[in-house]
């Protein structure tokens, strides 16, 4: 994985930012499947099985993109951990495997900053589960929501990058993508936006400030 330090564009002042929510807004989605995986016997497996899996991957992006809902979903992939030996019974699945997402207050105080500034910002999430972005008021913290499951687009396709710019009224090469994710920044770098692969909130304002020029520091 690229390190946080680097970042995928020329470092020229970009006057936008689009941000993810899971794992940037909140912490770490990865550490919250794993620690899932760990209550239920097998830490890596959940992970294992969304990245690797063929009928567990159709399943997350077909809930991603909004062709199935978390209910359809939860029970695909009880039965997808139950053929590799774990049995789990499918109701609110994918809200106890994301149950230890916390709100990331850096982030959260840096978007604020950003806006308070009057750069534009637009949030650019993945939906998963069906209470995600519950205890967020979602435009507190972005101009511009554009959740996969509501356009019919998943991440890293470049239109739901496309669709977000196009709300917020501004060019894709004026804009920052913020994602933790490096599949995700590489689609958005194809329409030319600029990317910060996410670790925490402080080092993502450092990038920002340093190498676009954007108000994200204190």
């Amino acid at each position: 994985m690229t390190s946080s330090s680097t970042v995928r564009s020329s470092s020229t002042t970009r006057s936008a930012v689009l941000v993810d929510f899971g794992g940037v807004v909140t912490t770490s989605v990865l550490d919250a499947f794993r620690g899932f995986g760990t209550e239920i016997g097998d830490r890596d497996l959940p992970l294992h099985l969304l990245g690797h899996d063929e009928q567990s991957r159709t399943l997350l992006a077909d809930h991603e993109a909004g062709r199935i809902d978390a209910e359809t979903f939860d029970v695909g992939f009880a039965a997808r951990l139950g053929a590799h030996g774990v049995t789990v019974s499918s109701e609110g699945l994918s809200a106890r495997m994301q149950h230890r997402l916390e709100r990331d207050d850096e982030t959260v105080a840096m978007l604020s900053r950003l806006r308070a500034a009057s750069v534009p910002v637009a949030l650019v999430s993945n939906a998963f589960g069906r209470d995600t972005y519950a205890g967020f008021d979602l435009s507190e913290l972005a101009d511009v929501v554009v959740i996969s499951s509501e356009v019919g687009i998943r991440k890293p396709s470049r239109r739901i990058f496309e669709i977000a710019c196009e709300r917020l009224g501004v060019a894709p090469h004026e804009s920052v993508m913020i994602d933790d994710l490096q599949q995700n920044l590489d689609g958005a770098a194809k329409l030319g936006i600029a990317g910060v692969l996410h670790t925490d909130g402080a080092d993502t304002a450092r990038q920002l400030s340093e190498t676009f020029g954007l108000p994200a520091t204190a």
